[in-house]
């Protein structure tokens, strides 16, 4: 580990030097790439850097502790010794963790996409309910949001909803939402009073560059058609709503939210870009598919991961047995608590492993 450790370190110096030189600075396309790789490796070296110091602290201590030429001042380090082997010890378990293989796409932009699920209008109502507290989240977090394409009921329930959410780390926290979330309650429209159990689920894709993922043109199926629902003068009459059908696969986007054909055409070929990526994954990681089973969030949308209960007024993750009282914070996108839990839980995982 200190090997690779010290390689890294001189690695962040060669780029430090890089990122400083005026001719490199020219070239605006070398030099952010020089600067994002300096900022990928700046914590694992700045932690090591502070465990190189203690380390020399401890020998420098140990050394007053054999000379014994002062009893105070021998006193005095041998209480230092021990917080200083804490601190080393403590720093070896975050360089140990920041060693980790990081997911290449933790640091790109979401396609979250939420479907109703078994429940009827019920489950339409608490998909809109799951996307304000993705919408309250991404908020909190200061990243945008922009709804991809939207199919809205009557009741302002959400029959299926995709939206882009663009921000540093997105994918990172948010890449344990995928599965099937549960919601018990008395419907609203229920007069019985009786508690139901409906379902959402919930996609969570990393948003594919042009670079990963080759569309060629004869790969696609363009069709267009009359936007439906609610939109104005120009739905039923325009011609403005997309259906892109990727031949190879067979997966179908559809986009509609946009008046302009031109937008809602760019909008359906990121979300494609997108699932097309995905289910590449998919077939790569089936090779791997006794880890992938292993994992806190596999990604899998027909696991159950999380129940929401407002009589009990809390949400239990069922893949960490992570049980909050703490319902009404929850759905108002306070998450950390949740993801934190679940990124712990993956991180002690690995570490295991």
């Amino acid at each position: 580990m200190i090997e690779k450790l010290t390689a890294l370190a001189e690695k962040y110096d060669n780029l430090t030097q890089l990122v400083s030189d005026p001719q490199v600075m020219a070239d605006q396309s070398s030099w952010q790439k020089y600067i994002k790789s300096r900022a990928e490796i700046e914590d694992i070296v700045l932690t090591f850097r502070e465990f190189e110091k203690v380390c020399a602290a401890i020998d420098d201590t140990h050394a007053i502790i054999s000379a014994k030429e002062d009893e105070e001042l021998t006193a005095l380090a041998e209480a230092e010794l021990a917080d200083l082997i804490e601190q080393k010890e403590k720093l070896e378990e975050k360089l140990k963790v920041l060693l980790l293989p990081k997911d290449p796409s933790d640091e790109k932009n979401v396609l979250l996409e939420i479907r109703a699920g078994t429940g009827g209008d019920e489950a339409a109502l608490f998909a809109a309910d799951l996307f304000k507290m993705y919408s309250h989240y991404a908020e909190r977090q200061n990243w945008r949001l922009e709804i991809m394409n939207a199919n809205i009921t009557d009741i302002g329930g959400i029959k299926e909803i995709i939206i882009l959410i663009e921000g540093r780390g997105a994918f990172s926290r948010l890449k344990f939402e995928s599965g099937v979330h549960r919601v018990q309650r008395v419907p609203e429209t229920e007069s019985g009073g009786r508690i139901h159990t409906s379902a959402a689920t919930v996609a969570v894709l990393p948003e594919a560059e042009d670079v990963e993922v080759d569309i060629g043109p004869n790969d696609i199926r363009i069709d267009v058609f009359c936007a439906t629902g609610p939109g104005g003068q120009c739905v039923n009459t325009t011609q403005s709503a997309v259906r892109i059908t990727h031949i190879p696969t067979g997966i179908v986007v559809s986009c509609q939210d946009e008046k302009s054909q031109h937008k809602n055409k760019d909008k359906a070929m990121r979300v494609l870009r997108a699932r097309v990526l995905e289910k590449m994954q998919e077939e790569q990681n089936s090779a791997e598919a006794s880890s992938r089973r292993s994992m806190v969030g596999s990604g899998d949308r027909s696991e159950r991961i999380r129940t929401y209960n407002f009589p009990q007024g809390r949400v239990t993750d069922h893949r960490i047995g992570l049980t909050l009282h703490r319902l009404e914070w929850i759905l108002q996108g306070d998450l950390d608590e949740i993801i934190d839990a679940l990124v712990t839980s993956e991180t002690a995982r690995k570490l295991k492993e």
